[in-house]
């Protein structure tokens, strides 16, 4: 046996890749090419060797600054370009390659002539603002106005008497016309301010006018007939026009300096309506001019944009790269020499011939006299963990991996969550319609791969992407358990031939419940379809789904068990397999297994056996007799004989493994206790960390406790997670009975009618609580219970999690980041 398991072929990520801790010395000449190179391979991990220094100390730090000026002149640019509603281009448009220098000399002067377009169109942007403004105050004022013969112009606006509520004011009103009329405003006294304002403020403006002049002044507005662009956040402002008619010097003072708080601005307005026109004459000649010009420099700016737009992308990954480079040589230490960059990390040991490839070609290109070395060193930390994953697998890594990153090469529990997970999906989810929808829905992921591919996401839609082949693996084991189940949107089908069950007579043909009898060999495949509506069908469904619960749980418990059977044997750890996987595997199948075992007993023979009984005199009465109960030969014996056994396997798991520890802690530092004693704390000091760990006293309390909690754990594990495979019968139900809910309350109440409408409405109604309820909502709670079976109930027997991952310096992952 020992012999054909080491045959065996390696497994595709069972284990994780080989990694090996290599040093790597570089003449200064080649550094930042052979970084480079290696970012483009993406294989090395660099170790930190610059730590304990803060960023303004390390080597490169201007370079990393310089880096970082050019991508905030970028971000710049690409707001300039997304402001104008251009289309930057999304991938980059070849041409000749661009230095860093020339690079920033040209982001430099692009920033600058950006910058001083942006002020000049803003001043006339301004400037054709207060033009507009002029106009329309001239227009809508010389309404409220008097002309010098002494006739007034249409269109005034009094001041409401409801607003203000002042008794005398409407006679000081008409004596304000009376002077108004009765000649020109400068030589009875009255004068007024015309501006603009925002239509937001005008309520708060005339009532602090009102308040500051005490009612003395005539208030007028109209609203503008333009919106006017605000040139600071680039939105439509609404506008409305005022003139305020005063008498004196004073109001005049309040009145300006109020207009100035609240942001208004005010404009001359002649009252000789000849003036007026002669005025908005040269206004619009002005303004046709601006608008001329500030479409040609808007026409400008695009061009200057839209050129650069096209190598915006080349320029970021670029910088983004120089960057990232001069990072990755910040973690590098100069030797003693200071003319070498010595670097550490770790890389798979698959990948060190294409590294030393890359390593030569930076030599080659770079002309240095002196090549790069490139080494293995032994290390004392655990290697990164890495999974040579693709995009089928990637998402059931990424699914292990949230609960905790496997530790070096130990089994990789993805290999099975492939299969076990869907499946145990399916289980709680089986109804073939339900699975063919899924089904649809992953077909049209995998048909727009490659476009959403390349498309920016929202988080839902990426999620929802990135798990598109284990939405196409659940749909398809949901199919499988839906013709088990036989439940098609929970009606049942004839697909595989015609039922074992006939009535005995015509009598119980409708009534569907009773009067029954098999005539014929079981229904080939699934559930048959009589079952379906008969009075035994519930109780039969959650007896055959329960049982199945506790198969399919102790089965995957008993993987787990296995599992860390060969995880003890690739790390040579025979104490683990005596004394964890030996009394694990009997304890487990003494009791449950046991179970298992009575259950497809029952199945196969048809007994009518109590197994709950069965289980619970197993352990408060072991030697009755079993009775009617009993299901084969010997089972009395054979039950005290597991028990026994479940009894035995709990001091084995918890005793022996700390004693064997400690014994053999003692033989192996038998003898040295003397030098340890004669080592002073300087020396220890001065130590490696390394050497330092061999000193450390073996701590047995610890041990013994760990090894107890993990006892326990175990023990009581075993009972907890079995019942917990249960949550696999009580979703199943839940998800058949509310798709026999919806289609028999909702959808055949609705047919029941003669009625297009109701029939409509009931369709439309049965529709949306399928989708939304059954598709959506029960497609994530069954996820989340499978989710919780593999971290849990499964990944505990075995799977430890506490690795991190390989994260080699890679351009490709920082672009990916930066996306």
């Amino acid at each position: 046996m020992e012999r054909f398991i080491e045959n065996l072929p390696p497994m595709d990520l069972m284990r994780s890749e080989k990694m090996t801790f290599v040093q790597l010395i570089i003449p200064v000449e080649s550094a930042h090419r052979a970084v480079s190179y290696l970012g483009e391979l993406g294989l090395v991990q660099f170790r930190d060797l610059n730590a304990d220094k803060s960023p303004f100390q390390r080597t490169f730090v201007n370079q990393v600054k310089r880096c970082g000026e050019m991508s905030r002149k970028l971000r710049f640019v690409k707001e300039q370009i997304n402001k104008a509603g251009l289309l930057s281009s999304v991938h980059p448009v070849s041409g000749p390659d661009v230095e860093l220098e020339e690079l920033e000399l040209q982001l430099a002067e692009h920033e600058h002539e950006l910058i001083e377009m942006n002020s000049n169109s803003e001043k006339l942007r301004q400037t054709y603002n207060e033009l507009l403004e002029f106009k329309m105050v001239l227009q809508k004022a010389g309404g409220f106005l008097v002309s010098s013969n002494g006739h007034a112009v249409t269109e005034e606006l009094e001041l409401s008497e409801s607003v203000y509520s002042n008794n005398g004011y409407a006679d000081k009103a008409s004596l304000l016309e009376r002077e108004i009329n009765s000649g020109p405003s400068n030589q009875s006294g009255l004068r007024f301010i015309s501006g603009i304002i925002c239509k937001s403020k005008i309520l708060r403006f005339e009532r602090m006018l009102f308040r500051a002049t005490r009612g003395n002044m005539l208030f007028n507005q109209a609203p503008a007939d333009e919106e006017i662009v605000d040139p600071l956040t680039a939105e439509m402002v609404e506008k409305t026009i005022f003139v305020v008619f005063f008498s004196g010097e004073q109001a005049r003072t309040k009145i300006l300096k109020i207009c100035e708080a609240f942001g208004a601005n005010c404009y001359p307005v002649p009252e000789d309506i000849t003036k007026q026109s002669q005025i908005i004459r040269e206004v619009l000649s002005r303004l046709s001019e601006l608008e001329a010009t500030l479409e040609a420099g808007i026409r400008h700016r695009n061009k200057a944009l839209t050129s650069i737009g096209f190598h915006l992308t080349k320029w970021m990954n670029l910088v983004r790269r120089e960057k990232a480079v001069y990072d990755t040589l910040n973690m590098l230490n100069f030797d003693v020499t200071k003319k070498c960059l010595v670097g550490e990390g770790w890389c798979p040991i698959f990948a060190k011939d294409q590294i030393q490839e890359v390593l030569q070609r930076a030599t080659f290109d770079s002309s240095s006299q002196v090549g790069i070395i490139f080494h293995a060193m032994d290390a004392f930390e655990s290697p990164p963990t890495y999974f040579r994953t693709n995009r089928f697998t990637n998402a059931f890594q990424e699914i292990v991996d949230a609960y905790g990153v496997a530790r070096y090469q130990e089994a990789n529990p993805a290999v099975y969550t492939v299969v076990t997970f869907p499946f145990l999906f399916a289980v709680m989810f089986g109804d073939w319609g339900h699975g063919i929808c899924l089904l649809l829905g992953a077909l049209v992921l995998l048909a727009q791969e490659r476009r959403l591919k390349s498309q920016k996401l929202g988080s839902f839609m990426e999620m929802l992407f990135g798990g598109r082949y284990v939405l196409l693996l659940m749909s398809l084991f949901s199919i499988y358990c839906g013709l088990i189940y036989n439940e098609f949107f929970s009606v049942p089908f004839h697909i595989f031939g015609g039922s074992a069950y006939r009535c005995r007579d015509k009598t119980c043909s409708d009534a569907h419940s009773a009067g029954l009898f098999k005539y014929r060999d079981p229904y080939p495949f699934g559930v048959d379809p009589s079952w379906r509506g008969s009075r035994s069908e519930l109780p039969f469904l959650n007896s055959l789904k329960m049982k199945m619960s506790i198969l399919l749980g102790v089965a995957q418990m008993n993987l787990g068990i296995i599992l860390s059977y060969f995880d003890a044997r690739f790390f040579r750890s025979s104490l683990d397999i005596r004394y964890q996987f030996v009394p694990q595997v009997i304890f487990l199948n003494s009791l449950f297994g046991y179970l298992s075992l009575l259950i497809v007993i029952k199945w196969c023979t048809g007994s009518q056996a109590d197994l709950y009984h069965v289980m619970i005199y197993m352990f408060l009465s072991p030697t009755d007799d079993l009775g009617e109960n009993q299901l084969f030969w010997g089972q009395r014996p054979l039950q005290i004989l597991l028990l026994l056994l479940a009894l035995v396997a709990v001091p084995w798991m918890l005793f022996p493994k700390p004693f064997i520890l400690r014994k053999q802690h003692l033989e192996r530092f038998q003898g040295r206790a003397y030098g340890i004693l004669g080592t002073s704390e300087m020396d220890l000091e001065v130590e490696p960390d390394s050497a330092r760990q061999h000193h450390e006293e073996f701590n047995f309390s610890e041990i013994f406790v760990h090894q107890m909690i993990h006892s326990i754990e175990f023990v009581l594990g075993a009972v907890s997670n079995t019942a917990s495979y249960l949550r696999l019968w009580a979703l199943s139900l839940a998800h058949s009975e509310l798709s026999t809910v919806f289609y028999e309350k909702v959808l055949l109440l609705a047919w029941g009618y003669d009625n297009l409408v109701i029939r409509l409405i009931g369709l439309v109604v049965f529709a949306f609580a399928t989708a939304f309820i059954l598709l959506m909502m029960e497609t994530l709670s069954a996820f989340l219970h499978a989710l919780r079976l593999h971290w849990v109930e499964f990944q505990n027997k075995f799977y430890h999690g506490d690795g991190y991952k390989f994260k080699p310096f890679s351009f490709a992952a920082i672009n990916d980041d930066e996306d």
